[in-house]
């Protein structure tokens, strides 16, 4: 039931617009439904092979078990709802369903960012302190960086959550977006939205630029390492290592500051749009084929899973 004050209608939910093509809704339902399957099943398989080969017991896969079970979430909050639209046809979400998606992707996407760059000191340390890594990054101290990465993730979209529930929402209540994410939200507030959004822009600043510089000077110390060493045998053995990383780290910052930094025009809104499924949906996807294709561990644990499961049976 809408509540009127004057001219102005208080929405009790919003309305997400996709991709505005219903005669298509079945045809992206059967596109979108094998990839959040595929994405489910490629990270949840990292996850076991992380857990059950002995061999990939080490920081490196300790952390990209932990990425892979961070992106089976980070899709879940937004594919699981954007096929049931497909299905239905009910483009509608509540405000409170609404605030909880924006609050569970920003929270992993801001994890992400931290875990991307504990991933790239772990190979900075493995790399360029090869004599204190054992030291560096023990057991106690992966555990640590991990739950660090979560928490600060869920303290930073805590207080920007705080933020947006404190706004009243009036007149338009279409999003202009396949997910409630945070600007085209604020977008439809009849508040003064000023300090909220720089208030966040200082926020994800921390989110995503400080990992990202982090990143960029752990790599940059990492090829100065690898381009001393002799051979190039060894030179290709060193880059192996940390190749999947770098990829996965251009895949997901490239397509998300592609996002933030078009304009919010309505000429660029669609094209925003596409540039933010390669983050929050391609992204997921790929990692766990990166890691596996690319690396030769992650292969030979696969193979010996696969061999020992038709014994059992």
């Amino acid at each position: 039931m809408n509540s009127e004050e004057g001219n102005q209608t208080t929405p009790v939910e919003f309305i997400l617009l996709d991709f505005n093509i219903k005669e298509l809704q079945i045809l992206l339902f059967m596109l979108f439904l094998p990839i959040y399957l595929s994405t489910m099943m490629g990270n949840i398989l990292l996850v076991v092979l992380v857990s059950m080969d002995q061999h990939l017991h080490t920081p490196m896969y300790f952390f990209l078990g932990n990425l892979s079970f961070l992106e089976t979430c980070y899709s879940s909050t937004i594919l699981p709802r954007m096929l049931i639209r497909f299905l239905t046809g009910i483009q509608s979400i509540s405000i409170s369903g609404c605030i909880a998606q924006m609050y569970f992707f920003g929270f992993l996407a801001t994890t992400e960012c931290y875990l991307l760059a504990v991933m790239s000191y772990d190979r900075y340390l493995a790399i360029c302190r090869p004599l204190y890594y054992a030291i560096l990054m023990n057991d106690r101290i992966c555990v640590l960086l991990i739950a660090v990465s979560w928490i600060l993730g869920a303290l930073k979209l805590g207080f920007v959550i705080f933020l947006v529930s404190q706004l009243t929402f009036c007149g338009p209540n279409q999003i202009n977006h396949f997910f409630c994410d945070f600007t085209p939200v604020v977008r439809l507030s009849c508040d003064d939205t000023y300090l909220v959004k720089m208030a966040v822009m200082i926020l994800s600043s921390i989110g995503t630029l400080v990992p990202l510089f982090i990143i960029v000077t752990s790599y940059f110390s990492i090829i100065k390492s690898i381009w001393r060493i002799p051979s190039t045998i060894g030179k290709q053995k060193a880059f192996s290592t940390c190749s999947s990383h770098i990829i996965v780290v251009s895949c997901f910052y490239g397509s998300l500051m592609i996002v933030y930094v078009l304009p919010n025009n309505n000429s660029m809104r669609e094209v925003k749009k596409v540039f933010s499924m390669f983050y929050t949906l391609l992204t997921p996807l790929v990692n766990p084929l990166i890691y596996s294709l690319r690396n030769k561990e992650v292969k030979e644990a696969m193979q010996k899973t696969f061999k020992i499961l038709p014994i059992r049976k």
